[in-house]
């Protein structure tokens, strides 16, 4: 992995008159407010002066208006972490957090971040792209069964179903075509499920998680209380650093800058198979990267500078 040197800073006024970017228009918005919410009011404590923009369509004339110095993306979804907020803020030249235009594209497509790994030589589950309920079908009979049924272009699961029998196909269609045009059949791998932070082109402690629902979907996510998140994971601590390893291979490949998160299960072999790139992960109390960040040592106050550490010397796109 190809290591950016970002420059570390401990006067608060270094940073300027800060924008924390939040709301949007996605249908992870209500997380992205929450999230949002939670980076501001860590960012004040540090004494930084940061002021919360709910984003609407207008967001270019506020942010030009604005006197801003720099701006923290906490949108999650289309939108906000899929480049166009990114590419605006290059015309903008207003420096953010984060992965630039092409990762964070790439990122929220999940069929090119798995060709990616691919081309590379990643694993990634089986998968294939499909345009219709009977391309779907013939996709589950190609696969086999049980598969996952997936937006092409959203987060936090939506729209993701489990299929485990064809009975199932039509609902699962009509759940992810909802959501995003292009629909992803992906082989359902059984196994343990772990996601891994990376931060200033470190890898953070694994979190194993588990939940009781189907699979770790938007309600086990953001909802429920049920879900666990073991930090440490419970991995030999040879495997966990052989699996950091990867993680941050997997996010240097999609151009992933300054911090994210992978996801990951590791199968009944132990064979590890890459799921997804999260370019502007969640930082609710629901949120992993938080989780990951404690474990590494980090309180929230930290762990939101560092974030915003990354906006200062990025890469000339």
């Amino acid at each position: 992995m190809q290591q950016t040197q970002h420059r570390l800073v401990t006067d608060p006024a270094v940073f300027g008159k800060v924008a924390v970017l939040m709301g949007g228009w996605s249908a992870e918005r209500d997380v992205s407010l929450k999230s949002g919410d939670a980076v501001l009011s860590a960012l004040s404590v540090r004494k930084i002066d940061a002021h919360g923009i709910d984003v609407g369509r207008d967001i270019l004339r506020v942010l030009a208006s604005g006197g801003f110095n720099r701006v923290f993306i906490v949108l999650h979804g289309r939108g906000g972490e899929d480049g166009v907020i990114q590419g605006a803020l290059e015309v903008l030249g207003l420096p953010y957090t984060g992965s630039g235009v092409s990762a964070s594209a790439i990122g929220m497509d999940k069929l090119r971040t798995k060709q990616i790994w691919l081309g590379m030589g990643l694993p990634t589950p089986p998968f294939q792209l499909v345009k219709s309920i009977q391309e779907l079908a013939t996709a589950a009979t190609e696969i086999g069964l049980p598969l996952a049924v997936k937006p092409s272009h959203e987060g936090s699961s939506i729209g993701v179903s489990r299929v485990d029998n064809l009975n199932q196909l039509q609902d699962a269609w009509k759940q992810a075509t909802a959501c995003c045009s292009q629909v992803l059949v992906e082989s359902w791998v059984q196994g343990q499920e772990y996601t891994g932070t990376v931060l200033q082109n470190e890898a953070l402690p694994f979190i194993r998680l588990e939940t009781t629902r189907k699979f770790y979907d938007y309600e086990a996510k953001y909802k429920s209380n049920d879900t666990n998140y073991l930090c440490p994971c419970g991995l030999p601590l040879e495997r966990e650093a052989e699996l950091r390893e990867l993680v941050l291979c997997a996010y240097s490949a999609v151009g992933g800058y300054g911090w994210g998160r992978v996801d990951l299960i590791l199968d009944c072999q132990n064979q590890p198979w890459l799921l997804e790139v999260n370019t502007v992960p969640g930082m609710t109390d629901h949120s992993l990267v938080p989780i990951a960040a404690r474990a590494a040592g980090l309180n929230f106050e930290t762990l939101v500078w560092r974030i915003l550490e990354t906006s200062l010397d990025r890469p000339v796109i």
